[in-house]
């Protein structure tokens, strides 16, 4: 006999007075059973606060958390439902992947993000990797995550200090009791990266600065890897203030280009010639400015705004057949 299906919450967080919110639409396209699924819009300008408020009004067994412009498949609340029937998975996630018709530079972006050497392990939340399996906080991301609503709840729900990164300290601390996160190649949605090069590279800045943050305030050793960005960029400003460096200096720098320029041949079968040799700078783009904004982590401020700084406000929008 099969188990019932649970209920569902797409939860959305969005900006205040915010017009196109393409995943409000996409949401309503879910092949699921309307009496079981709820749309919720939290508009503000914290999405942690935000979140944090739409769960506690939600009605689902399970929230689905999709970024404004996340753009999912019909298929995949009932492929979540799936892997849910197992109760010691707490959450179930997988990539946002560029869609095929979006300019040229953001195919490039994807082609960076989704590569080993710019972002390691993490490329599985930019492009399907391998099989569905037990993973961790590494390869999931909130723009595309599915999770049981009561134990988030019940560890406090996202910490209102973090932004970004509030999703990997809760993921962290659902493992430590016991949780399971699931990591399914093929429950993905469609979400186009950054437009521009200014905004690729202050995206880089914000993911550095959020893993630096989490670091302060759940340290554990899966944050090692994160160290190697921030200290490249030391050792790049002592080459820069010591020019007359000997060989030994230089031959780590020799070894990174050589690197570099493995991963871009490696691309080049998937991503083709032209936006892997565009993607060749941006993947030291990609190390200096995470660095540059994991250092600026290490020493902002770590508060929680107050409940009047971030008003909240919850859109209940009408689900299909309703």
């Amino acid at each position: 006999m099969s188990q019932p299906l649970p209920s569902v919450t797409v939860l959305i967080a969005a900006r205040p007075g915010q017009q196109d919110v393409k995943a409000v639409e996409a949401a309503r396209r879910l092949d699921y059973p309307a009496g079981l699924l709820e749309i919720i819009v939290a508009r503000g300008r914290q999405p942690s606060v935000q979140r944090n408020t739409g769960m506690r009004a939600a009605r689902g067994d399970i929230i689905y958390f999709l970024d404004d412009d996340s753009v999912p498949p019909p298929s995949n609340l009932l492929r979540m439902a799936s892997h849910f029937r197992d109760t010691n998975i707490q959450m179930v996630g997988g990539p946002n992947v560029c869609p095929p018709d979006a300019p040229w530079l953001e195919q490039v972006f994807a082609l960076v993000l989704g590569c080993w050497l710019a972002f390691g392990p993490s490329r599985a939340r930019y492009t399907p990797v391998g099989i569905v399996r037990p993973s961790s906080e590494k390869e999931l991301i909130l723009c595309n995550l599915a999770a049981r609503r009561l134990p988030m709840l019940d560890l406090g729900g996202f910490n209102e200090a973090l932004y970004p990164n509030e999703e990997n300290a809760l993921m962290d601390e659902l493992q430590k009791k016991g949780g399971i996160l699931l990591y399914d190649p093929q429950f993905a949605v469609h979400r186009r990266p950054r437009p521009s090069l200014r905004a690729f590279m202050k995206m880089l800045m914000t993911y550095g600065r959020g893993r630096a943050e989490q670091f302060r305030l759940h340290p554990t050793p899966g944050s090692s890897l994160n160290f190697v960005p921030p200290l490249f960029c030391i050792y790049l400003l002592i080459l820069f203030l010591t020019p007359w460096a000997g060989l030994w200096l230089l031959a780590p720098l020799g070894l990174y280009a050589m690197a570099v320029l493995g991963q871009t041949l490696a691309m080049c079968s998937s991503g083709g010639v032209a936006r892997s040799l565009g993607a060749l700078p941006l993947i030291v783009v990609t190390h200096i400015f995470y660095g540059i904004g994991f250092w600026r982590g290490l020493f902002t401020e770590l508060k929680a705004p107050g409940k009047s700084e971030v008003p909240v406000e919850l859109e209940h929008p009408p689900v299909k057949g309703e």
